[in-house]
């Protein structure tokens, strides 16, 4: 029986050869629907402030020996359009993680959520892996459930600013790269999916433990330091002081929400060609804790 799931696992995890193609265009740019902001605007420093450097409109935070860094919205949110223009640190950056994400961890400590773009170091010669994940109400606490969906991109994100992005409205999550969806995770019960309000926030950090190949690679001082970038940021949406009415903003010309039929086709080609995990396909994992992957 093993040996007939082998070449499903083979497909399945292995990245795909066609790396060197670009997505089929989405049709519409969300990006392009939300003023940018600098960093000050919007952001002010969480933790490491000698280990960041802020100019007008974005933020360079760095890790070494003595400490990573973070900064964090001045505002909560209870949905809206969290982007930013990021480059990431070329070379062995194995352990190290860069992370845009929204959570309510300091809100709701040992009970929060979280919803992660976060790019997973890597050794020479590999590619980054970008993870999305979306915590609720504790299953980023004590014994982990994570929902992870990881991807291999299409291009290298040392080389240039690219804009990565979480739609996030009651009714679902849509995480983008230049504006072309790479996952939908649709509401579908009050139990799996992040309803209270949640700030936005970036990082550098080590994660030797897990963070590169399960943690068999660990972060290497000798290549300090390592840095990301920050740039163009935008956060449109309802704050979590807004009024009752205000209406979550969209992705899609929909005003409802969801995605376009093009958009769709992009989303899916990306899925087809650079996911390289999905944890609703890990049948190592206990399901009955993911009940979204089979309604």
């Amino acid at each position: 029986m093993a040996f007939l799931f082998l070449p499903f696992l083979f497909i399945f995890f292995v990245p795909s050869t066609n790396a060197g193609y670009w997505p089929p265009s989405p049709g519409y740019y969300p990006s392009s629907k939300f003023r940018s902001m600098s960093f000050y605007q919007g952001y002010r420093n969480l933790w490491g402030p000698g280990h960041q450097n802020i100019d007008n409109n974005g933020i360079t935070i760095w890790l070494d020996r003595i400490s990573g860094s973070g900064f964090k919205s001045v505002k909560p949110f209870r949905s809206g359009y969290f982007g930013a223009s990021i480059k990431l640190q070329t070379g062995y950056t194995a352990g190290v993680i860069t992370a845009f994400y929204l959570s309510n961890s300091e809100a709701h400590p040992g009970y929060h959520d979280e919803v992660d773009i976060e790019f997973l170091g890597t050794t020479f010669g590999k590619p980054y892996t970008l993870q999305t994940n979306v915590y609720i109400r504790g299953s980023g606490d004590g014994k982990i459930v994570g929902r992870e969906m990881k991807f291999h991109l299409w291009f290298d994100p040392t080389k240039n600013f690219h804009h990565y992005a979480i739609l996030w409205s009651p009714k679902e999550i849509i995480f983008f790269v230049d504006d072309v969806p790479l996952r939908r995770y649709p509401r579908k019960s009050v139990a799996t999916f992040p309803l209270r309000p949640m700030w936005v926030y970036g990082s550098i950090w080590d994660a030797s433990s897990w963070a590169t190949e399960n943690g068999k690679y660990k972060a290497d001082y000798s290549y300090q330091p390592f840095i990301g970038k920050f740039t163009n940021f935008k956060a449109s949406g309802c704050t979590a002081y807004a009024s009752p009415r205000c209406r979550p903003v969209s992705a899609s010309p929909f005003h409802s929400g969801g995605l376009t039929r093009q958009q769709y086709k992009a989303m899916k080609w990306v899925q087809r060609h650079h996911l390289v995990y999905n944890y609703c396909k890990d049948y190592k994992r206990d399901h009955s804790l993911t009940p979204e992957c089979w309604r």
